[in-house]
């Protein structure tokens, strides 16, 4: 790409996402009978807890009301949901639309900027094009990914997709813990079929693809299972007696929030600096601006590296050279993924 040096500001810039999960809806069931699915509901647990977490640090003289506090018991209220003593198998549901357009903006206020922009895509779409993002895409649905900590000591997960499109009309079946989790790498046929199809769509101006998205993991006799938690924002209006641990549901059903689904389908980011690196690696990691990962308190792409989005997208929308493919595809990945990136007036 030639180098472009005539950048203008970019105050109004947004993109729509190009993945959008529905809400995932959680079934009890057993592993023989999987087609008798039972709607998993909320249920509401009262608990006697004790104290346990780190006290401040003070003098010696003030822990000796420590038995005092020991004595108080520290009762809660929170929401848990269980397959029933007869159940074995967890299902959840969800849909999957991929659509096309990425080369137009949903928002843009700079023609010129418009323009070379596109051209970038367009070049992009020639080669390398969407194949790597597309089999990164379908491998996180082959291995279950999305199911987070329901996928742990599973003794099975069979994960079937249909697309019922016009053009479309396949039934696939994987059995996720065929896939790992930390590499791209084990591409069979059946993940081959499901790429191409999201490939082709990505690839489109204005084409799209609807995947019904089922997986069964088989996690044990009346287990516990982990749909998403609520946030609650004003805790200091909440009182004693407000439950502690809040979960989603869906019409009383159990269920996991579509921005948690699709943070399982975009963890495909290999490519941030730390990756190669073996005590600073944290894997694939969702595909993010700045490479944010909360639950290690981490950007691994922080803009002093210049490798952040910010840094890459301004390069490869004003057709200068980016340094490698992987950089290319993270940049893409983004715009996938959507957001609001306009400079401001300022």
């Amino acid at each position: 790409m030639a180098k472009n040096t005539t950048k203008e500001n970019v105050s109004v810039l947004a993109f729509e996402k190009k993945l959008i999960p529905s809400d995932g809806y959680f079934y009890g069931t057993t592993w023989e009978k999987s087609s008798q699915l039972e709607p998993l509901k909320l249920r509401e647990k009262a608990v006697r807890g004790t104290i346990s977490n780190r006290l401040k640090k003070t003098a010696d003289k003030d822990l000796l009301g420590l038995d005092a506090k020991v004595e108080s018991p520290n009762l809660q209220t929170v929401d848990t949901c269980t397959l029933s003593h007869e159940q074995d198998t967890l299902v959840v549901k969800f849909s999957l639309k991929i659509v096309g357009g990425l080369e137009r903006p949903s928002a843009c206020n700079n023609t010129k900027f418009l323009s070379s922009y596109k051209e970038s895509v367009r070049k992009y779409k020639e080669n390398p094009g969407f194949s790597e993002l597309a089999t990164r895409y379908a491998m996180n649905i082959a291995n279950a990914r999305f199911l987070w900590r329901n996928r742990v000591g599973v003794e099975d997960i069979v994960v079937t997709v249909e697309s019922d499109n016009k053009e479309t009309d396949t039934l696939l079946e994987f059995k996720s813990l065929d896939y790992g989790l930390n590499d791209f790498e084990n591409i069979d046929e059946k993940v081959s079929v499901l790429s191409k199809q999201i490939e082709k769509v990505l690839l489109s101006s204005d084409d799209y693809l609807l995947l019904k998205v089922t997986c069964k993991a088989r996690v044990g006799l009346a287990q516990e299972v982990y749909p998403s938690e609520e946030l609650v924002l004003d805790t200091n209006s909440r009182k004693k007696d407000k439950k502690s641990k809040i979960l989603y549901a869906i019409n009383d059903i159990a269920g996991m929030h579509s921005q948690k689904i699709g943070n399982a389908l975009r963890t495909i980011d290999t490519w941030y600096p730390e990756y190669n690196d073996v005590e600073e690696t944290a894997g694939p990691i969702a595909i993010e601006p700045y490479g944010a990962v909360t639950n290690l308190g981490r950007a691994y792409r922080n803009p002093k590296d210049k490798k952040d989005f910010f840094t890459l997208f301004d390069k490869f929308a004003w057709g200068e050279e980016l340094q490698s493919i992987e950089e290319h595809h993270y940049v893409m990945a983004v715009l996938i993924r959507g957001g609001v990136f306009g400079e401001g007036d300022k």
